[in-house]
């Protein structure tokens, strides 16, 4: 059964959409709630993983970004792909390929199939995310529904973020670390039941040739610098690092030169020049950044320092993700009125007072403080990803939104990479500096501890007595003295994000600078 884009609206000809409309919006955000469910609960799940599996600091990294890296390589590619073939075919073949492969991860015996395991969900998942984000700029015509539709697949992020770790939490008490990976499947057997009777198939009308050099190309520029950006946060300035940022430098100036050749390009690089395109995808990379990166340090504290289960820490998280989805709805009507140079900066100044409230919780070591750090994160973050959005989608014609769609993706992505592995890796960093390990303590036990903060409270448990309490103390105060210093670099991250904010992204509308 196939519908079309004309069924979902209204008479009139105004592009305005009936509740059929919003109702493939509801299927629509299906795979959006999945995928940050999916970040949501592995990020929780860790501590569980690093006892069960054991992996190294490395390993443990690469667990939560092996699918950033594979999914931010992949995005832009799909997204054109998608624009050619069909979106939402592209999006029922992710949907399938990421419950048979999350399925697989659920029952990996060790750490490096996992990590395979997650590599492949990325390659699902970059059909996943343009393709929802691409439909909804094809449905959505009229302005104000549009803003509202994006604010609510934007939203989607925080309700996922929200039902992760309180669901996640539940499994996690009661079953296996694997079973989070299993919510896959009462997930996406609705979207392939609903999504071919209620989700028009929409593509570009005059694709052009299919450009394999330009595949390749983008593929070659995204590997290597995402890949660069790990090993300088784990190796350091001594690593392969630079010689992998000149790779991705070389491939991504030949794959910019053949789109402003050719004449279909697969991606329009020409909207780069406007500040408000590119302004608005700095904004929305260094948005998800502090974001990834709060939550990496946040889970592992309520966790293994202040000794709350999975769900406790969730629902002290939950506050934090309620005022983010309502951020980001509030600001629709607001937006209307006041500038995006003006809205952004605003509320990124709130994301501000959170970062800095999040080094004083490290401090204090009071629940309350850390709590209070993210509803203030998610305040911003909330009306700042709603916004920048927009701005992306408002620029970029129809016919070309999964293109368009996957940029904002890839800022999603790379934001999300660099939260794990430049925040995480300067944590793991200055815990090892920090880390004094109590006398009487085997050479291997002191190695075990100084891998990660999971792997001292492991090794803690098993010494027991005075001597493990005494290094599960030390765990925890050269941890938190860690997080001092990322939470200020977090907060000057997102300083930068409202400067660009105010200096690009103007003083009109989103619709009305995209006319």
């Amino acid at each position: 059964m196939s519908i079309n884009t004309r069924a979902l609206r209204a008479p009139g000809g105004d592009g305005r959409v009936t509740w059929r409309g919003w109702m493939a919006l509801v299927v629509l955000m299906l795979p959006v709630l999945l995928v940050s469910v999916d970040n949501t609960v592995l990020t929780f799940a860790l501590p569980d993983i690093a006892q069960a599996l054991r992996p190294t600091s490395i390993e443990q990294l690469w667990i939560v970004d092996a699918y950033s890296l594979v999914l931010a390589a992949l995005l832009v590619t799909m997204g054109t792909l998608g624009d050619r073939f069909g979106r939402r075919r592209l999006l029922l073949i992710g949907a399938t390929g990421f419950t048979a492969v999350s399925v697989l991860a659920a029952f990996a015996p060790t750490a490096a199939l996992l990590i395979a395991a997650r590599a492949a969900l990325g390659v699902f998942g970059a059909m996943l995310m343009p393709s929802t984000l691409s439909l909804i700029r094809t449905i959505f015509m009229d302005d104000t529904q549009r803003r509202l539709a994006i604010a609510i697949w934007a939203s989607g992020f925080s309700a996922g973020g929200a039902l992760g770790p309180i669901v996640g939490g539940f499994l996690l008490e009661h079953f296996a670390w694997g079973s989070v990976f299993l919510m896959a499947v009462p997930v996406m057997i609705p979207l392939l039941v609903f999504a071919p009777m209620l989700v028009p198939e929409t593509r570009d009308p005059n694709p052009g040739r299919i450009d394999p050099v330009s595949i390749v190309l983008s593929i070659a520029a995204m590997t290597p610098f995402v890949y660069g950006i790990k090993e300088l946060a784990v190796e350091g300035p001594l690593s392969l690092a630079p010689v992998w940022f000149v790779v991705g430098i070389v491939f991504g100036v030949l794959f910019v030169r053949r789109q402003l050749r050719a004449r279909e390009p697969m991606l329009d690089v020409k909207l780069f020049a406007n500040p408000r395109f590119s302004g608005s995808v700095l904004v929305n990379l260094l948005s998800v950044f502090g974001l990834i990166g709060f939550l990496f340090f946040a889970s592992q504290h309520l966790q293994l320092i202040l000794g709350l289960s999975p769900m406790q820490s969730g629902l002290a998280l939950l506050p934090g993700l309620v005022v983010m989805i309502i951020a980001g709805l509030a600001v629709v009507p607001i937006a209307r009125h006041v500038a995006p140079r003006v809205i952004v900066p605003i509320a990124l100044a709130f994301s501000v007072i959170g970062f800095v409230l999040s080094a004083v919780s490290a401090q204090d070591g009071a629940l309350g403080t850390l709590i209070a750090a993210f509803v203030a994160l998610g305040l911003g973050i909330g009306a700042a990803e709603t916004i920048s959005n927009d701005l992306i989608l408002a620029f970029a014609p129809p016919a070309k939104a999964g293109a368009a769609s996957a940029v904002s993706e890839t800022a999603y992505e790379l934001g999300a990479v660099l939260g794990t592995a430049v925040l995480g890796s300067v944590l793991t960093a200055l815990y090892r500096v920090h880390l004094v390990v109590p006398s009487g303590i085997g050479a291997d036990q002191a190695a075990a501890a100084h891998e990660t903060l999971a792997g001292a409270m492991v090794t803690a448990d098993e010494i027991g007595g005075t001597l493990g309490e005494q290094l599960r103390d030390a765990a925890a105060h050269a941890f938190d003295s860690g997080v001092l210093v990322t939470g200020l670099i977090g907060a000057g991250l997102i300083v930068i994000a409202g400067v660009i904010a105010a200096t690009t992204l103007g003083g009109r509308s989103a619709s009305s600078a995209a006319d």
